[in-house]
């Protein structure tokens, strides 16, 4: 996979994962992980390094563990020297499984990080590419407001003071769930866009003329999320009577976040419109046609049809 400049040190994955620390590397807890794949080194157990990349962690499961059992000591000193003498950021067995004396002997000699977890080798590499995934995933940071409203996650956006914290405000009374507010770090993980706010600045929102207010201690628990899925994007404006504004909702709109296509729509902003409201219907609608349903498309249809069969009389 393509790199993206990013890199999660092994002693976040240490801690994480609550593995146990068998062999310590120099400076092991600073140690960069960069890739996202983890690597079962059944071949380069028995000789073969071609496109071997020595960025993976390397996991070794019981299928490795029964192939080297099989093999005489000197053997299996010789295979592991191989593997080893690569500069691999960690060797990990899986199940508990004892270590070989020839394993440690190796890592101690090339200066290798062993670790060990109870977890079962599938179940454990699962997990452990899901939080790579999660660390070294693509991210951009912009400026707006996240909301799940109805399940749908909701980026809300505007220039400075259009009122982006106030519609969020009226939305959590309403009993939706604000992620983030002023600033939105976007990671691209998979085929998805999530969305999640700064730890620095997690459940606090900015008033003007308030100031700065703690969400989850004013609301509780059930008015904040650590994180969301991104489906909608909203982009409020001022009122422009210059500019036509869509009025059906035939036209899709999108935009585009870490290469991927979000549904967007444009709302005016004019005295006397409740925009918490217009932006709720506007997430269930968004839901709507997720699901297969298109309002818009279903009226443009009823018209076609009755236009079709006035014609015919």
């Amino acid at each position: 996979m393509a790199e993206r400049g990013k890199s999660v040190k092994l002693g976040e994955i240490i801690r994480e994962f609550q593995l146990e620390i068998l062999n310590k590397g120099p400076n092991y807890e600073d140690m960069p992980l960069t890739t996202l794949d983890v690597n079962r080194p059944g071949l380069p157990l028995s000789g073969f390094f071609e496109h071997f990349d020595a960025r993976r962690l390397l996991v070794i499961g019981l299928t490795e563990h029964t192939y080297l059992s099989g093999m005489e000591p000197q053997a299996r000193r010789e295979s592991f020297d191989r593997l080893l003498a690569h500069p691999v950021p960690a060797l990990i067995i899986t199940r508990e499984l004892e270590p070989f004396p020839e394993c440690m002997e190796m890592a101690i000699k090339h200066e290798r990080t062993v670790l060990r977890t109870q977890e079962h080798t599938s179940a454990f590499m699962s997990r452990l590419i899901g939080s790579l995934f999660n660390h070294l995933a693509p991210q951009i940071t912009r400026s707006g407001v996240m909301m799940e409203i109805y399940g749908e996650g909701v980026l809300i956006q505007g220039e400075s003071g259009v009122g982006k914290s106030e519609v969020a405000i009226e939305l959590i009374q309403r009993g939706h769930r604000i992620i983030a507010d002023d600033a939105v770090e976007i990671r691209h993980i998979g085929t998805r866009l999530v969305g999640s706010a700064p730890e620095l600045i997690r459940h606090y929102i900015e008033l003007r003329g308030i100031g700065v207010v703690d969400i989850q201690q004013l609301f509780g628990m059930s008015a904040v999320r650590e994180d969301q899925d991104i489906n909608l994007v909203v982009n409020l404006e001022q009122w422009n009577d210059q500019v036509f504004y869509d009025r059906l909702g035939t036209n899709e709109e999108f935009t585009t976040i870490l290469d991927m296509k979000i549904p967007a729509i444009t709302i005016p902003i004019k005295p006397g419109r409740n925009l918490a409201i217009i932006v709720e219907v506007a997430a269930m609608n968004n839901r709507h046609r997720r699901y297969g349903f298109n309002a818009a498309q279903e009226l443009a249809q009823r018209v076609d049809l009755r236009a079709e069969q006035g014609s015919r009389k």
